[in-house]
């Protein structure tokens, strides 16, 4: 049986951490300013705790998907966790009040 090249698993783990990164510190905003929004916190000032959070959040998911030993947990988690959150602020939105 031949073995995937050596580039592979490097590449992957490349996109795991740069797209799976943004996709979960994506969803990780969403949830923030959902949850502030429907706590009664302004709009803005959610948005901005969300972002500065984020960052950090992105630097920490970014390096453990380097360290982390198996590449499929990796992706899982980055992932399956920024869509499960995305759809986690997806479905508390609507329940929220009118922003003006």
């Amino acid at each position: 049986m031949s073995r995937a090249p050596d580039w592979i698993p490097i590449a992957s783990r490349t996109c795991a951490a740069l797209l799976g990164g943004y996709v979960f510190s994506w969803g990780f905003t969403a949830v923030v300013v959902a949850l502030n929004v429907a706590a009664g916190g302004d709009y803005w000032e959610g948005l901005t705790l969300a972002y500065l959070l984020a960052f950090l959040v992105y630097v920490v998911v970014f390096l453990w998907a380097f360290a982390d030993a198996r590449l499929l947990r990796v992706w899982l988690i980055l992932a399956g966790g920024g869509a499960a959150m995305i759809g986690i602020a997806w479905f508390i939105t609507p329940a929220l009040p009118a922003l003006s």
